[in-house]
């Protein structure tokens, strides 16, 4: 994650004009669209009557349920127009200010917080996870399906033996939304909506100051990582605990790079305890501390062994309290082999997998999971070299550290048994710090749109499905290639030639 555009701070506006407004708006537009889609085309609860009880159970099914997909999916491409159109207004120097663009991504967030969850139904395996803990059960040993119910019905069944991967502090809080919710299922997802929410505050605070620390637009990492509609919908709308995670990771980066280590390293300690992902940052810490020693005096051994000591005692000391509270010991790490459970060729060992009972189909007819085995395996232990390479190529200093943290962010997603769009949340809360190359953005920009597409407002997946991915290659080529200059199909051509010299103010309007 090289910075390879050299130091970038995007000129401010001193107010929004009336173009810029009206992108922003055609974004929230899209959220409103989204939200009032969902409740037709999303994951609503199962064996709910409310809907019914309401007069609108014709949304859920044939024509109505078309109409539906129309609001979703038209609300979508509102969304990623809104944010292409943006992202153009920031790389062009007409960017509004960072306390302009929070007001609005949180306009954007707020139809988002009370609809229907979306793309999955991971919430309601946190409240049955907090459920059964509550009901005496222990998480890491003992499945959701331990305390039948209503929120058990809800789940993913395929979670429903499965025990909580999350770290002690957010299966804290599950349990204690579940005890004040109880069974009330729709309760209980506004209600995890709301705690994760300071995830999202932490991100619009954090996220603009690390990018500045570095020489970065604060906009362009709103813009990236917040205003980014795949990140947006799944986080929010679909409730993921990676919303809280995000927030608290980037704040504790944050803190350390301004210095501020033991804090930093306190927040890093917590983040950990929310989802054990957020450690792969830690190590990467040591550099920077070293490196603001380094800005004062030379470093000496007795340094680095301090340094060393105190990062390691002060992340146990943190997870290892709210362990404490918790009661539950390090079962946790149980829950994490659940993973292999997923199958999606956006890891590379499942792909290579895919790939290799395909090419031998003519001459043997192989299994998928003994090859998976095979693959992952091989995954896991090049991750773990490709880890400890990074960790000791990225230490040069204070921004090389920080990138290191990303690069290997970003080699978890493609290493690991799977991948789920909201965990590329991991690398954009990173990012964020360093001004890269516009295909780089462009590229984010078409995987995000893809990862839109693919994965299915009702938790289904098109992954293997050739109709759809074409489409979905396709919209996510053109928002992309979109990113980069307006109308990349030349429609204000068509515009001119039917509407004369009036169609060049309608295809300007429309870019």
């Amino acid at each position: 994650m090289t910075d390879t555009a050299g130091t970038h701070t995007t000129p401010v506006r001193a107010g929004l004009n009336g173009t810029a407004r009206a992108d922003l708006a055609i974004g929230m537009v899209g959220s409103i669209l989204v939200c009032l889609g969902a409740f037709g085309v999303g994951d609503p609860p199962r064996n709910s009557g409310l809907l019914t009880d309401l007069g609108l159970s014709w949304i859920t099914y044939g024509h109505g349920k078309n109409l539906s997909a129309v609001i979703f999916w038209t609300g979508v491409a509102a969304m990623v127009i809104a944010w292409v159109r943006v992202g153009r207004r920031i790389f062009a120097g007409d960017a509004p200010s960072v306390a302009t663009l929070r007001r609005w991504l949180l306009a954007w967030a707020a139809p988002l917080m009370v609809t229907v969850p979306v793309y999955s139904r991971d919430v309601y395996a946190y409240l049955a996870q907090g459920a059964v803990f509550g009901a005496g059960f222990d998480p890491y040993a003992d499945g959701p399906a331990h305390r039948p119910g209503p929120l058990v019905d809800s789940m993913a069944q395929v979670w429903a033996t499965t025990t909580a991967p999350y770290g002690p502090f957010f299966v804290g809080v599950i349990r204690t939304v579940s005890e004040i919710t109880g069974d009330h299922v729709i309760l209980g997802v506004l209600a995890m909506r709301l705690v994760l929410l300071p995830g999202l505050f932490l991100s619009l605070w954090a996220i603009p100051r690390l990018a500045t620390h570095f020489g970065a637009s604060g906009q362009t990492g709103l813009w990236l990582a917040l205003f980014n509609p795949m990140v947006l919908i799944h986080l929010v709308a679909g409730a993921h605990v990676e919303l809280l995670m995000m927030g608290v990771l980037v704040a504790g980066v944050l803190l350390v790079v301004q210095g501020r280590h033991v804090t930093g390293l306190a927040v890093l300690g917590l983040a950990v305890s929310i989802k054990i992902t957020a450690g792969i940052a830690i190590p990467f810490v040591l550099w920077i501390w070293l490196a603001h020693i380094r800005s004062r005096r030379p470093v000496t051994a007795r340094d680095v062994v301090g340094c060393f000591a105190a990062i390691v005692g002060i992340t146990v000391a943190v997870f290892g309290f709210w362990t404490l509270v918790l009661g539950l010991g390090l079962g946790w790490l149980t829950g994490l082999g659940w993973a292999d459970v997923i199958i999606n060729w956006f890891t590379l060992p499942t792909l290579l997998a895919h790939l290799v009972t395909l090419l031998a189909a003519p001459w043997a007819a192989l299994n998928l999971q003994p090859v998976l085995e095979v693959t992952r395996a091989i995954g896991a232990g090049l991750l773990a070299v490709v880890l400890v390479t990074l960790w000791w190529r990225f230490r040069r200093d204070e921004r090389a550290a920080v990138a290191g943290m990303a690069w290997a962010m970003l080699a978890v997603l493609l290493l690991e048994p799977s991948t789920l769009p909201w965990y590329y949340t991991w690398v954009l809360a990173i990012a964020v710090a360093f001004t890269l190359p516009r295909w780089v953005y462009a590229t984010v920009v078409g995987v995000s749109t893809f990862m839109l597409i693919v994965f299915q407002p009702d938790d289904a997946i098109a992954f293997y499905q050739p109709g759809a991915l074409v489409l979905a290659v396709a919209l996510a080529g053109l928002a992309a290639w979109s990113l980069l200059g307006p109308d990349p199909l030349r429609l204000g051509r068509f515009a001119r030639w039917a509407w004369g010299s009036p169609g060049r103010e309608v295809a300007t309007t429309a870019q």
